[in-house]
């Protein structure tokens, strides 16, 4: 195209600008390699590319078309290569007379071969000549490429003959593929044409099976490398499932195997109609517009869209927060449909090709599975439908009215997949979608299509996929119009890693497979829960709405519920049935952060949880739906710690529910934990034993397991034979995945604050902290701290390396280490978001402590700001729970004055608030000082 064509006005013909350099070489007496005449033309050339690339991005602006953006870069390079090409074959390299062997032609290959160029991405050339290397030609090839670099352009380029062309494009299927979108730029075209003639002869025509295998193939891996959904909420623009790679692995296949050379052209040779045309380019328009915005805003050729860049990129977009979703959600949404909709693409393009018979029926999964030419489909029918025939193991219709002869049908299909584990063949999802507007208010109200969804949902094989499938095609997003609400929309924190509907979907898969025991070691106790529940259909159809109503101004577990109190008679629930529906909803984050965030050896938190709960039955099943929803969020979400906490809290309750609590008194409680530590030290005298009963409270005896104790007394006796009363222990768990490190020192006010700041510069996050003081001024502070290395050798060194920090931090040594840089990047990907820090102050949440809860933007040395702060207002914690909802933390502690009192008064209170408002909202800082030894008096028994 030319520069009026692609509309740069500004851009100077090549003519004009090899003009200037002509006379430029005249001023210095011809001399073109002068370094000063090379100087001025490399200065000239950059002065034309930057403003070129300023007007088009301010084109990409005003007119929002990224194809035609990436053309015109594409062409904006073009013509520095033709200029370079131009002086150097004129004035620095010039001949009178070429031989045969001095030709050169150069080709843009890989995307700029397409004529297409992103901002940053590398500009792929190759030098081609007829037979043989010649110095002129080696010559001209090097001054371009300096010429080139010098310009600050990332240049991938090869040197090659014809016959070095065919040859390594027959061994390697990378070279093949850039070649095939070879397009010449400038130099000898007839060059071009030889290679063009001899690369479709000798190599196309042969080995169409060959390539579209091995690019399906290298489809899946990349899809598998980048995560093997296409709604990740953090998505790679040009390599994720849905993107620009995808859309260009289809035109490959098509004019490898068409033996076409446009989009265009797939049309006339029946692949796509003109409308699903029409939709390939729009969809490469606005991949293209998003990925053009991310070079021009971050200045590198990074593809992925993050978080910290999402937002600029809607506002580039133009897009607006509507009531309930902020501009960035509304530009993911469209981001996701769009993915959703080459995966359509996809599956069209797949049915071109089975009617050409190069290809069996793929498993559901799969694109394309194996290549066999001539081989005829055969069907058979289908036990109690005539409505649909399976051929080649895919399920097809057997005529195009069966939809509107019987809407249920639109359902029905979906349940016969399930049913007969069948894949759908594509004619036939290009069949349903073009009958949604047949999903009515009278089919929803259908009883027997209810019966059929409700079948689909529950079902014993594998429901995720067949809901997926209902989900891609449109279907469900239809029959369920609040779940078509939610279809493709993101949520913008780091928590979620799926959209909205992904994300339900997905928590589908993960309730299937702990009902068939898929993965019972990571979560034993809901493994065994779920094989007790009476009624497995509310866990099912509360696991598929629990967050149908994101994306609303109201608190979506509220209005979920609401949802479902509507939703649920029309699927056929009965009353009861809806109502523990709606309580599920409404209540599916409850023990989730009770588990997390509270103290869950305070007997306050337990009653509380039970009021709430009120119920066995109902236990059991927010905890099996509470563990599928964690799981669902994304991998590495939950881990054997929080499953660990959830049991814990369970069987708090259950034995609360169930009557247990209480039979035995608080002293009989306390007698029998100090029996079970002294059967567990058989080799110590019964004086020192008797001694060290006596050295803890109450509330130790009664909220530290069996394990723990043996090994804090251990500590502890070795300690008293040595002169400093400063020592570490480490305690890899492997299952629940993390920590533990316990710290024994001389007690003080700001001891878990140096403990959380030499964390923090030691790279360990914090999970959880339990605080106990002896009677004779020791702390014995137990910090469990998120596991990363798989072997327990490898972590057990880990955690010495992080408690020899402590020791050093607390002895004041040695100046704490500076934070890492992953720790820096931490912070930064975090100023993406904005949460508005809140803080609360609670006397109702425990019987002896008062609460204070802190809700805010995460940030690397958080807990060491607040710990600092909470020690400055002269408080002592008896415990603290950090947990991190992606950006989001809530540190919750449980503290006391200095006379082992709660916080009453309002005052004083408020005054906690505001300090720890500001703590949060800070930055964090090293610690000033040592520690030095001071008694504080220990908070009250629980």
């Amino acid at each position: 195209m030319t520069p009026s064509a692609l509309g740069i006005a500004h851009l100077v013909p090549v003519d004009t600008i090899l003009d200037e350099f002509s006379a430029l070489v005249k001023e210095h007496g011809g001399n073109a390699g002068n370094p000063k005449v090379r100087s001025a033309v490399l200065a000239r050339l950059k002065e034309l590319y930057q403003s070129a690339r300023q007007e088009i991005e301010q084109m990409l602006f005003d007119d929002g078309r990224g194809r035609r953006c990436a053309e015109r870069l594409s062409m904006v390079q073009d013509q520095i290569i033709i200029l370079i090409y131009e002086f150097a074959s004129r004035h620095v390299y010039p001949t009178s007379s070429r031989s045969k062997a001095e030709r050169l032609a150069v080709i843009a290959v890989g995307g700029y071969g397409r004529g297409t160029l992103a901002p940053q991405s590398d500009v792929d050339l190759l030098f081609l000549w007829p037979y043989k290397q010649t110095p002129w030609g080696d010559q001209m090839v090097e001054y371009m490429l300096y010429m080139l670099w010098d310009m600050g352009l990332k240049v991938g380029h090869a040197t090659r003959s014809l016959n070095d062309c065919i040859r390594q494009a027959k061994a390697d299927m990378t070279i093949r593929t850039a070649l095939l979108e070879a397009r010449h730029i400038w130099g000898d075209k007839p060059l071009y044409d030889d290679l063009l003639r001899k690369f479709d002869k000798d190599i196309v025509a042969q080995t169409g099976k060959e390539f579209i295998e091995a690019k399906l193939a290298e489809r899946d891996e990349r899809h598998e490398r980048q995560g093997s959904s296409r709604y990740l909420v953090e998505p790679n623009v040009k390599e994720s499932k849905g993107g620009l790679r995808d859309l260009n692995t289809l035109f490959w296949i098509g004019k490898y195997f068409y033996r076409v050379n446009s989009s265009a052209e797939l049309v006339k040779v029946g692949v796509f109609s003109r409308a699903q045309l029409n939709r390939f380019r729009k969809n490469q328009d606005f991949l293209w517009a998003v990925r053009c915005h991310l070079h021009f805003l971050t200045g590198r050729a990074d593809d992925r869209l993050s978080f910290n860049v999402q937002r600029e990129i809607a506002e580039r977009l133009g897009y607006k927060d509507h009531p309930g979703m902020r501009d960035v959600e509304r530009f993911m949404k469209h981001y996701f449909l769009v993915a959703k909709d080459v995966g359509d693409l996809t599956r069209i393009f797949a049915a071109a090709l089975e009617e050409q018979h190069v290809k069996t029926a793929p498993v559901i999964s799969r694109f394309l599975n194996a290549m066999v030419p001539g081989r005829k489909p055969r069907k058979t029918s289908i036990k109690g439908t005539r409505d649909f025939l399976i051929e080649n193991g895919r399920l097809i219709h057997a005529s195009t009215d069966i939809f509107k002869k019987d809407p249920v049908n639109l359902i029905r299909v979906f349940y016969l997949i399930d049913r007969n584990n069948l894949d759908m063949h594509p004619e036939l999802l290009k069949l349903i979608r073009r009958s949604l507007k047949l999903i009515n208010a009278s089919l929803r109200e259908n009883d027997q299509a209810n019966r059929l969804f409700l079948k689909v949902l529950t079902s014993r094989s594998d429901p995720e996929i067949v809901l997926r499938s209902m989900n891609e095609a449109g279907v469900l997003g239809r029959f369920l119009p609040e779940f078509g609400k939610v279809v493709a929309m993101m949520q913008f924190n780091m928590y979620h890693h799926y959209t909205v509907d992904e994300h339900l979907i997905h928590s589908i898969g993960v309730l299937s497979q702990i009902e068939r025991g898929e993965g019972s070691n990571d979560h034993p106790l809901a493994t065994n829960l779920i094989k007790t529940v009476p009624n497995r259909t509310v866990l099912y159809v509360a696991m598929l709405l629990h967050d149908i109503a994101k994306g609303r101004p109201e608190d979506h577990s509220t209005a979920g519920a609401r949802i479902a109190r509507k939703l649920c008679p029309r699927l056929g629930l009965n009353p009861a049935e809806t109502d523990t529906v709606a309580w599920l909803i409404q209540h599916h984050l409850e023990m989730s952060v009770v588990a997390q965030s509270r103290d869950l050896n305070d007997p306050q938190t337990i009653k509380d949880f039970c009021n709430v709960v009120q119920s066995l039955e109902r236990l059991k099943l927010l905890l099996i739906l509470t563990v599928a929803d964690i799981r669902a969020v994304g991998p590495g979400v939950f881990n054997g710690w929080k499953g660990q906490l959830l049991r814990t809290l369970y069987y708090e309750a259950e034995t609360i529910m169930s009557g247990g609590h209480g039979q035995l008194s608080h002293r009989q409680r306390l007698d029998y934990a100090k029996q079970e530590l002294l059967e567990a030290l058989p080799d110590w005298p019964e004086d020192e034993k008797a001694a060290y009963l006596d050295r803890h409270y109450p509330a130790y005896w009664l909220r530290v397991d069996l394990d723990r104790k043996i090994r804090h007394a251990n500590l502890i006796r070795t300690t008293d034979k040595e002169a400093e009363h400063l020592a570490t222990s480490v305690e890899p768990h492997a299952f629940e995945g993390i920590t533990e490190i316990t710290v024994l020192a001389p007690d003080h006010p700001r001891l878990l604050s140096v403990i959380a700041q030499a964390c923090y510069a030691a790279g360990a996050n914090i999970v959880d902290a339990q605080i106990d003081t002896t009677k004779d001024g020791l702390a014995l502070d137990t910090i469990f701290v998120r596991r990363e290395l798989p072997e327990d050798a490898d972590e057990l060194r880990r955690g010495q390396r992080i408690s020899s920090i402590i020791k050093s931090a607390l002895r004041g040594t040695e100046p704490i280490p500076e934070p890492s840089n992953k720790q820096r990047n931490a912070l930064q990907k975090n100023k993406a978001f904005d949460i508005k820090t809140s803080v609360n102050v609670s006397n109702s949440w425990s019987e002896h402590f008062t609460v204070v809860e802190a809700i805010g933007l995460d940030r690397p040395g958080l807990l060491f700001n607040l710990t600092r702060a909470l020690s400055e207002l002269n408080l002592n914690i008896a415990s603290a729970h950090v947990v991190t909802f992606g950006e989001k933390a809530v540190d919750v502690f449980y503290v006391t004055d200095l006379t082992g009192q709660k916080i009453s008064n309002v005052g004083r209170q408020d005054a906690i608030k505001a300090r720890i408002t500001e703590a949060f909202d800070g930055a964090a800082e090293p610690v000033p000082k040592p520690v030095r030894p001071r008694r504080r008096r220990a908070p009250m028994a629980s």
